[in-house]
């Protein structure tokens, strides 16, 4: 947790200072009126946010010193309802949708709701973010968190806020996705860069996902770049699964100036030696941000620029088929030529393997889903280059993942074109009987079922 910048933290007194002096505090405080505190809200919650989402943008690992400054009570409880919502997401959570360690900032932020003078107007606010980060803790934490709570009538309305029903895996998946769902375009995400090798073990785990979620959104990530530079500068962190993952990150997404990309090619070669398995450690990492968003031909070329392809490992054959592919396009015949020149010497279920299929895949799903309804010709092509790529690679993951797209584009042509005895309608009717069955998407039976009109029932009348 960084301390607040100067021009951030005297916003921050300014906006309290006009809290403070507002008409609509005097009345509130006079009246006890909901509209009143309403009123205050509609007042001063959007500077709140403005100046939070600034900070999320310019300086995230502020982020937390700046929410803890709203606890204090000159800011009324303005903007908590929100930020108490941030603080349950930022919890980094493990497969089973638990928290990986206690969220103290959530129980922080909700112990000064609770204790609050307007803890009435802000409950109205909380419950549903109380109960996804209740089904994301431990019993015990919920249990500590409770004593901490002396009002006994605070104390049940949290209470009526822990539900059995998330003791359940699949119904804590599914309130944890619907919940996020409504953050799915904010910047949120704080974290800490450790400064021993016991923090970096402890807590990387969250610092990647950080990192990630930034990358995956955009935006302007200069504050971060000096904080990984100095992670990859501790001798300390090298030769571990993190320095490794931190150089992934640090060489992918950020952009670098010829000094810092010499610096970063000292550490990134000096580990490819040293390391061991260094190349399919790191090939098994950029496989799983292939299956992020946010990773496109930019990041591999950034990397190739940067590693030395004479050194004989996993990671310069593999650069070296990505360069063709982005050079050329997947579609050049030279391109698909020399991907099947790479299938014939590297085992299909190798991880150079798996991270080429993948590059194709997304090279295929980012054009797919750029397609209109009005552009299927374009479609008809494109699948019959994959066609060529399923059959060299032969591989029934990738099929599916292809075939998957391939259906979501169909079913958007479908709803758009509802004419049966239209030439639009007609086309992809011909296209999928054929091809589809020859790829194995479908069978004959289900391609009548695909395109089969579905009658309305007609309403029953009694008497």
């Amino acid at each position: 947790m960084q301390p607040l910048d100067e021009k951030y933290y005297d916003r921050l007194n300014e906006i309290a200072v006009a809290i403070q002096e507002s008409p609509n505090l005097a009345l509130y405080l006079e009246e006890e009126e909901d509209e009143y505190y309403n009123a205050l809200r509609t007042e001063f919650e959007p500077m709140l946010s403005d100046l939070h989402h600034q900070v999320a943008a310019e300086a995230p690992l502020q982020l937390v010193t700046f929410e803890k400054y709203l606890l204090e009570p000159p800011f009324e409880g303005l903007y908590l309802p929100r930020v108490l919502g941030y603080a349950v997401l930022r919890g980094e959570i493990n497969d089973q949708y638990k928290y990986v360690r206690p969220n103290d900032h959530f129980k922080d932020i909700l112990l000064a709701i609770c204790q609050s003078v307007h803890f009435e107007q802000l409950k109205k606010r909380i419950g549903q973010s109380i109960s996804v980060g209740f089904a994301l803790s431990s019993d015990i934490w919920i249990t500590n968190l409770m004593t901490q709570v002396e009002n006994k009538r605070i104390r049940y309305f949290l209470q009526q806020l822990k539900s059995d029903q998330y003791r359940d895996l699949k119904a804590r998946a599914d309130l944890y996705r619907r919940y996020s769902n409504q953050f799915r375009n904010e910047l949120y995400y704080s974290a800490d860069f450790p400064t021993s090798l016991g923090e970096m073990k402890a807590n990387f785990s969250a610092l990647r996902q950080f990192l990630l979620k930034r990358f995956e959104v955009g935006g302007v990530n200069d504050s971060l770049k000096e904080q990984m530079k100095g992670f990859l500068d501790n001798k300390h962190f090298q030769g571990t699964e993190e320095y490794l993952e931190m150089l992934a990150m640090y060489g992918n997404y950020t952009e670098l100036d010829p000094a810092e990309r010499l610096a970063f090619a000292t550490h990134f070669e000096r580990e490819r030696r040293s390391f061991p398995e260094f190349d399919t450690r790191y090939l098994r990492f950029l496989l799983s941000l292939y299956t992020s968003p946010g990773i496109t031909a930019a990041n591999d070329e950034r990397i190739s620029a940067a590693v030395d392809k004479t050194w004989k490992d996993k990671i310069s054959d593999y650069y070296r088929i990505a360069d063709k592919i982005h050079s050329l396009g997947y579609v050049h015949p030279d391109a698909i030529e020399a991907v099947q020149d790479f299938y014939n010497t590297h085992k299909g279920l190798s991880v150079e393997s798996e991270c080429l299929r993948q590059l194709v895949l997304t090279y295929f799903a980012r054009l797919i889903n750029g397609l209109t309804e009005r552009e299927y010709a374009d479609y008809f092509e494109l699948n019959k280059i994959f066609g060529v790529y399923m059959k060299i690679f032969g591989n029934q993951q990738f099929n599916q993942a292809v075939e998957k797209h391939s259906m979501e584009y169909i079913r958007k042509l479908l709803t758009k074109f509802t004419d049966k005895r239209a030439k639009d309608y007609q086309d992809v009717k011909r296209f999928v009987s054929t091809q589809f069955v020859d790829f194995g998407f479908l069978d004959d039976k289900e391609v009548v079922e695909l395109f089969k009109t579905r009658r309305k029932r007609r309403k029953t009348s009694e008497g």
